[in-house]
């Protein structure tokens, strides 16, 4: 067993695993938890926090780990992580990532982008920024999200025995579901070996930003406006569907379409954007202009009822739904 790289006042190496319900990040933390303890003899734990159970809602997965002659008796949510795994990047546009991370902390995102355009969209001022492709990987592999971030997590944590970890998944997965195992150890593999990692530092004069308690309600009896008005009625004006989306998304082509709806009634979001035009004999009708990819879950559901291939599926690579700004504009004028 080796000596952990780093620990807190109190001896743990922290990991916080920020993710969506249906990517695996719970079981990701156990198994990483169970190799941490059976197979290099730390003391650790492993519990998650999450809302509803529903695929798409935000969830953490939060780990410790501590040498053998510490006693962990805390099993409060990570607050001060040594490793944040970010399981869809698209999370920072609603939750703090990366809230909490020291300035040598290590992020790791799931995402096909540029470590330095990643650090912008995540706000993060300094630390080790690691990237990998898990969503790709997965798609080729016909595999879970998780087994490739698992992949990246054990080339991160080098004190933890990554043969120990494949000897799990082959463990977990040949009595039920044998054809998956190979899958899996690719797909883990391919995380191992294909996380990058760049160093960014804080600037002088710089501090990392201090940690954001997440549970603390915005409203409470000492915050709510007078009268009890309702300043934020329910509405989906404001909100992004994007952390839903698992890495397809369906692909317009104007051009071969006839527009006939059928897209529009399979939507079960309302993405499409629709604006009325004179036919060719001079009639009023309706025409799709596209997709606002802020609603859109990715469920694909277009793609099927399309008659004509004008949807059809493609990767989602960075901030797609950004060429469509355009479309929210229009939508909302």
């Amino acid at each position: 067993m080796t000596k952990l790289p780093v620990t807190n006042e109190l001896g743990f190496f922290e990991i916080r695993l920020e993710s969506i319900g249906g990517l695996g990040a719970n079981l990701a933390g156990k198994m990483l938890a169970e190799a941490g303890v059976v197979g290099s003899g730390y003391n650790g734990v492993s519990f998650s926090s999450y809302g509803s159970e529903k695929k798409g809602s935000p969830v953490k997965a939060h780990i410790r780990f501590c040498e053998l002659d510490v006693n962990i008796r805390d099993t409060t949510p990570v607050e001060r992580p040594h490793i944040v795994a970010v399981f869809h990047e698209n999370l920072a546009k609603t939750v703090n990532v990366v809230s909490g991370a020291y300035p040598d902390s290590i992020v790791l995102v799931n995402s096909a982008q540029a470590a330095a355009q990643l650090k912008e969209n995540l706000k993060l001022a300094a630390g080790r920024m690691a990237v990998v492709d898990a969503t790709g990987i997965a798609l080729e592999e016909r595999n879970k999200v998780n087994m490739a971030m698992l992949g990246a997590l054990f080339r991160l944590c080098s004190f933890l025995d990554a043969d120990h970890m494949r000897g799990i998944i082959r463990k977990s997965l040949e009595k039920k579901y044998p054809q998956a195992v190979e899958a899996a150890l690719r797909t883990f593999n391919r995380g191992y070996d294909e996380v990058t990692t760049t160093v960014f530092s804080l600037a002088a004069g710089e501090a990392m930003p201090e940690p954001v308690r997440w549970d603390i309600p915005v409203l409470g009896y000492n915050t709510l406006p007078l009268g009890g008005m309702i300043t934020n009625p329910g509405n989906s004006l404001f909100k992004d569907l994007s952390i839903s989306r698992q890495g397809m998304l369906p692909h317009f082509d104007a051009s071969a379409c006839i527009h006939c709806a059928a897209c529009d009634t399979a939507c079960p979001d309302l993405c499409f954007v629709w604006k009325e035009q004179p036919d060719k004999k001079g009639r009023p009708q309706m025409f799709l202009q596209g997709i606002d990819y802020q609603y859109c879950k990715g469920c694909l559901k277009c793609v099927t009822a399309c008659p004509t291939d004008a949807l059809s599926s493609r990767r989602e690579v960075g901030d797609y739904a950004l060429a469509n700004r355009t479309l929210q504009r229009f939508r909302y004028a």
